[in-house]
């Protein structure tokens, strides 16, 4: 038994050796598998815990290393999708400098068929469509307008009937428009009436009108054309009535009945604020050109669908149509694409769901 054994003194201390190179080989291996000189307190108290506080702040450093890592490439997303905002907005502005210099707008020109048109219904040339808002019609003739007679109204108070001695006005004369119409005569009776009828039949008569009133007399052109009416003395305008040397002023002369010109519908078009910057006419060599200043197809009603003249007709077969500005069009859908672009391109703009261009805030 182990007990009954007896070692002898060198016995015992080359055995001690032993186990004490063992205990040692045991520590070389333990710092050797774990690169540590100091594996526990009881190795060196002091070391162990200023270690432990040292490893502990380096890994709060390289947590904080990862953090800002993460926060710069978050950084990066964002300035790679305003690198790649900007360059689509430089790829817009380009595209709208295009639209802007061409000027490849459609347009078709027409003969005014000044026959068909006539005047004796009120006819029009109608545009809808392309940029024109709803319909917008342009007269192609003038019906005929009544006159508003022109008239010298009597201001004074005469009355005939009390006063009808006019003759202390003998030779004395009433004048339209530097024409002398009447003479008056030693005559007592009848003068007014005289001068009543000499004004009627003016140019064989129509022309002017002349109406015995209490004040006096009135006088009015039918045609509306003004007119002067001198008296060759005071005495003459305050016997009769009228201001003498007068001019009218409130004449309206008639309006004939007449079909437009094709530089008179140009004026007429060109000068429709509904019209503006959206139809341009001109003439082109005795037609009427309509030019198209839009992307989209513009109708034009009242162009014959038989001889392709401007008659004032009205139907679905009786409609020309100027097509739009297929450059500006493709144009237009190159820009929305771009446009639509953008908003892809900073949705994409993030990094571990932080999207600082869609307004996300970015900790570290």
């Amino acid at each position: 038994m182990a007990s009954n054994i007896t070692l002898s003194a060198g016995v015992r201390q080359n055995l001690l050796a032993l186990q004490n190179t063992a205990a040692l080989q045991s520590i070389t291996q333990n710092r050797l598998a774990t690169g540590k000189k100091v594996n526990s307190a009881l190795d060196n108290p002091t070391n162990f815990f200023t270690s432990s506080s040292l490893s502990s702040r380096a890994s709060d450093l390289s947590s904080l290393l990862d953090a800002m890592s993460n926060g710069i490439k978050t950084l990066e997303a964002a300035d790679n999708g305003l690198t790649s905002i900007t360059k689509t907005v430089e790829s817009m502005q380009a595209t709208i400098s295009q639209a802007r210099q061409d000027a490849s707008f459609k347009g078709a020109s027409y003969t005014v068929d000044a026959t068909t048109i006539g005047t004796a219904s009120l006819k029009n040339l109608t545009f809808s469509g392309g940029a024109v808002t709803g319909s917008v019609n342009v007269a192609l003739n003038q019906l005929a307008a009544a006159a508003t007679p022109a008239t010298v109204t009597s201001t004074g108070a005469v009355d005939y009937s009390a006063n009808p001695d006019l003759s202390a006005l003998n030779g004395q004369t009433v004048s339209i428009n530097g024409t002398v119409v009447y003479t008056f005569t030693n005559a007592v009776a009848g003068q007014a009436a005289a001068l009543k009828a000499a004004i009627d039949g003016i140019g064989g008569g129509g022309v002017y009108t002349a109406t015995l009133a209490a004040t006096g007399v009135n006088i009015s052109r039918a045609d509306g054309t003004n007119f002067t009416v001198t008296t060759s003395n005071a005495a003459v305008a305050t016997s009769i009535g009228i201001p003498n040397n007068t001019t009218t002023t409130n004449g309206v002369p008639a309006v004939a009945a007449s079909t437009f010109t094709v530089d008179q519908l140009v004026t007429s078009i060109n000068g429709n604020t509904s019209l503006q910057g959206k139809v341009k006419a001109s003439n082109d060599s005795g037609k009427l050109r309509i030019e198209n200043l839009s992307t989209e197809d513009l109708s034009v009603v009242g162009v014959s669908g038989t001889d392709g003249e401007i008659d004032g007709t009205t139907g679905v077969s009786n409609t020309a149509t100027v097509g739009g500005n297929s450059v500006r069009k493709n144009l237009i859908t190159q820009f929305n694409d771009l446009r639509n672009q953008l908003d892809k391109l900073a949705d994409d703009a993030s990094f571990n769901g932080v999207n600082l261009l869609k307004g996300d805030t970015l900790k570290l």
